[in-house]
C-alpha cells in the first residue's frame, strides 16, 4: 500500500484540509467496524503508541493507539491552526508537524514566497523529510492552498518548488482555490498570476477550483432542499451535502470547503480502499497530462443534490454520468462540452459495474469533442466503497481547453491593476522582488493560454469516430 502526505498551506488550505480529515475518518469508521489499523488507514494515517506503558501485543495485533494524519499544517497566521488544535480533531495532528507565525503575509505573494519561504525553508524541509521517512512507499504529496491570499499563493508555491527539489520522484498534486471576481482582496489577481507561473512549472497535476462555482453549487443545494425537491432521498447528515444544508451554525465558507474536501475524498478513494478497477494516483498524470504544462484538470462531482441512500435504478445512475459533463456541476465556471477534451477520467465509487461505465461512455461520447490524436482518451476507476450513506458517486477529471476561460478572466483582472501599476510598491519592497517578476508571470500565463488556443484551432474540424471505444483499464 502506498502512502500520501497532505500539505495544508494558509487559511483556506487548512480549513479544507481539516474537513478532508474529518470526512476521511468517518469513511474509515463506516468500513472498519473493528477499529483495527490496516492498509487502508495507513495510506493517509500512521499509528502511534502514545501510552507510557504501551502493550506491544496490542500494536502487533493492529489495535489503534493513536491515529496521526500524514499532514503538515502551515500558516503564517496562527488563528486557523489554533482553532483546529482546539477542535474535535486536535489529537489527529502531530504537534511537531505544524509551522505557524503571527504576522501573516499581508495578502502579498512576495512576502509569502520570498520572505517567509527563505525564512522557513529549513524547517519546512525538515518536517517534510520527517513525514516522508514515516512512509513505507511515499507516492504523492497533496498541496492544498488558495491563490488569492499571500500565504496560500506565495508560501504554497514556494513549498511546491521545495518538493520538486527534495523529492523529485514523488508526484505533486495541487488543489488550488481561485478567487472570485468580487474578491475582497484587492491584490488577489497579482497573487494568483504570480502563483500560476509556479504551478505551471513545478506541479504534476493541478485541480483548479473557483469560489464562484462552489458558491453556485451550494446555492442550488440550499434552494432544492428548501423547496423540498430532494424529498427523503437526502440524509440531513450526508457527508457530501452536509455543508450545504446546515445553514444555522455553519460559517459562510464551510459549505464550499466541504465540496472541495469531498473532491479529495473521491480522488483518493482508490488509494484508500479496494475496488474492482482501482486507479493509482500516478495513472492520473500518466493518462491525463499529454503535455507537461497542460496539467490543469477540470473536476466535477456528482451527484451533488440527487443523492440516494439505496441502490438507484439505472435511469438515475445514467443521470449521474450525464450531470458530470454539465456545466452546472463543474468546480470552475466553464462548459467542457463546448470545448476540446485532451483526456478524461471517471472515478466511480460504490455499486456501479464496469458495464455501467462502458454503457455511459458510449452514450455520452458523441456529444463530447476529443482531440483528434486521442479519440480513446478515457481512463476509468471503480472503488467498491461508496461515500457514507450513499450507494455511489462519480468524480470526473477532464483535461479540457475550457480551463483557459478561467485563466483569461484572471489575466484581465491582473491587467486592470498592472496597467496602472496599482499596489506594485507593496511587492517591490520585498527583497528579491522586481517588476520583472510580474512581466515574467504574465508572459507565462499568456503562453499557457496560447497553448490551449492552438489546440482548439488545430482540432476545430470534425472528430474522427473510431469503430469501438477502448476503455483504459
Amino acid at each position: 500500500m502506498t502512502q500520501s502526505v497532505v500539505v495544508q498551506v494558509g487559511q483556506c488550505g487548512n480549513q479544507v484540509g481539516c474537513r478532508f480529515w474529518d470526512l476521511a475518518l468517518r469513511e474509515y469508521a463506516a468500513v472498519n467496524k473493528k477499529g483495527l489499523y490496516d492498509e487502508a488507514l495507513s495510506s493517509f494515517f500512521r499509528n502511534v503508541d502514545t501510552r507510557a506503558d504501551g502493550d506491544a501485543a496490542d500494536i502487533s495485533r493492529g489495535k489503534i493507539c493513536s491515529l496521526k494524519a500524514r499532514a503538515l499544517l502551515i500558516d503564517m497566521e496562527e488563528g486557523v491552526v489554533n482553532e483546529i488544535l482546539q477542535g474535535p480533531l486536535r489529537d489527529v495532528f502531530d504537534s511537531k508537524q505544524l509551522i505557524t507565525d503571527v504576522s501573516g503575509s499581508g495578502n502579498n505573494w512576495a512576502v509569502g514566497h520570498r520572505l517567509y519561504g527563505c525564512q522557513y525553508r529549513d524547517r519546512i524541509v525538515e518536517k517534510l523529510r520527517k513525514a516522508a521517512e514515516r512512509c513505507d512507499c511515499l507516492q504523492c504529496f497533496f498541496v492544498i492552498h488558495s491563490m488569492g491570499g499571500g500565504t496560500g499563493s506565495g508560501l504554497g508555491t514556494f513549498i511546491l518548488n521545495v518538493l520538486e527539489e527534495e523529492f523529485p520522484e514523488v508526484y505533486r498534486f495541487v488543489t488550488s482555490v481561485y478567487p472570485s471576481g468580487e474578491d475582497d482582496v484587492i491584490t488577489s489577481p497579482y497573487n494568483s498570476v504570480l502563483a500560476m507561473k509556479e504551478l505551471s512549472e513545478h506541479a504534476d497535476c493541478v485541480l483548479p477550483i473557483e469560489n464562484e462555482s462552489l458558491f453556485d453549487i451550494v446555492s442550488k443545494i440550499n434552494q432544492m432542499t428548501k423547496s423540498g425537491k430532494l424529498g427523503s432521498c437526502v440524509k440531513q447528515s450526508s457527508l457530501v451535502t452536509s455543508g450545504g444544508i446546515k445553514p444555522t451554525k455553519e460559517k459562510p465558507f464551510d459549505a464550499m470547503n466541504n465540496i472541495v474536501a469531498n473532491l479529495l475524498l473521491n480522488l483518493t478513494s482508490s488509494a484508500r480502499f479496494e475496488g474492482s478497477l482501482n486507479m493509482d494516483l500516478n495513472e492520473i498524470t500518466m493518462n491525463l497530462v499529454p503535455f507537461p504544462r497542460l496539467h490543469y484538470l477540470v473536476s466535477s462531482l456528482t451527484p451533488l443534490y440527487t443523492l440516494a441512500d439505496v441502490n438507484v435504478p439505472s435511469r438515475r445512475l445514467d443521470q449521474m454520468f450525464s450531470d458530470a459533463f454539465s456545466k452546472d456541476h463543474q468546480l470552475i465556471r466553464a462548459d467542457p462540452k463546448h470545448c476540446l477534451y485532451l483526456a478524461c477520467a471517471l472515478l466511480v465509487r460504490g455499486n456501479v459495474h464496469v458495464s455501467d461505465l462502458r454503457r455511459n461512455i458510449e452514450r455520452l461520447k458523441p456529444s463530447l469533442r476529443f482531440v483528434s490524436w486521442n479519440q480513446e482518451g478515457w481512463k476509468t476507476g471503480l472503488c467498491s466503497v461508496p461515500p457514507v450513506g450513499h450507494s455511489h458517486s462519480l468524480l470526473t477529471l477532464a483535461n479540457n481547453t475550457c480551463v483557459k476561460h478561467t485563466f483569461l478572466e484572471l489575466k484581465e483582472r491582473f491587467m486592470r491593476l498592472y496597467k496602472k501599476k496599482a499596489h506594485l510598491h507593496h511587492y517591490l519592497h520585498t527583497d528579491g522582488m522586481e517588476q520583472s517578476c510580474f512581466s515574467e508571470a504574465l508572459s507565462s500565463l499568456s503562453d499557457l493560454i496560447e497553448e490551449y488556443n492552438q489546440l482548439d484551432v488545430t482540432n476545430c474540424g470534425p472528430a474522427i469516430d473510431p469503430p469501438r471505444l477502448k476503455i483504459a483499464m
